[in-house]
């Protein structure tokens, strides 16, 4: 089975409909709940969509969190991870944060609208429409 980082914005285009790219983020989640590929997210992940959605009710916001935490896994992050972002040549010390959280993750893909913020990741980044567009759905 596929391990797949989702990078924040994914989960928020899920959890907020943000159109048009909850579509690609929807069929990503139904792989995931017909056990067809594992997605992975950071802990930053849980804490950056809770205050992106404060539009939401506190209890809503607590509901969709809790719902996404039945479809994905929350890798580790340590010490390492910290040292490995402030250490990295990555502009932006979430971004790395996150790219770390998902090599120590043994993720096989990063999936973002972001790409350009990835640039210096080993492992393959893409959209979910370009992750999606790999996939044989027969």
């Amino acid at each position: 089975m596929r391990r797949l980082f989702l990078d924040t914005n994914i989960v928020v285009d899920l959890l907020d409909r943000r159109e048009p790219f909850c579509h690609d983020a929807v069929r990503l989640f139904s792989m995931a709940y017909n056990e067809q590929v594992q997605l992975v997210v950071s802990p930053m992940t849980f804490a950056t969509a809770s205050f992106l959605l404060r539009k939401h009710s506190t209890d809503g916001v607590r509901n969709l969190l809790s719902n996404l935490r039945q479809l994905v896994s929350v890798a580790t992050t340590e010490e390492r991870t910290v040292d490995d972002s402030l250490a990295s040549q990555f502009q932006d010390i979430e971004d790395a944060m996150q790219y770390y959280t998902a090599l120590h993750a043994n993720a096989e893909a990063i999936i973002t609208r972001n790409g350009k913020d990835f640039t210096a990741s080993r492992i393959p980044v893409m959209t979910a429409s370009e992750y999606l567009s790999t996939v044989n759905f027969d």
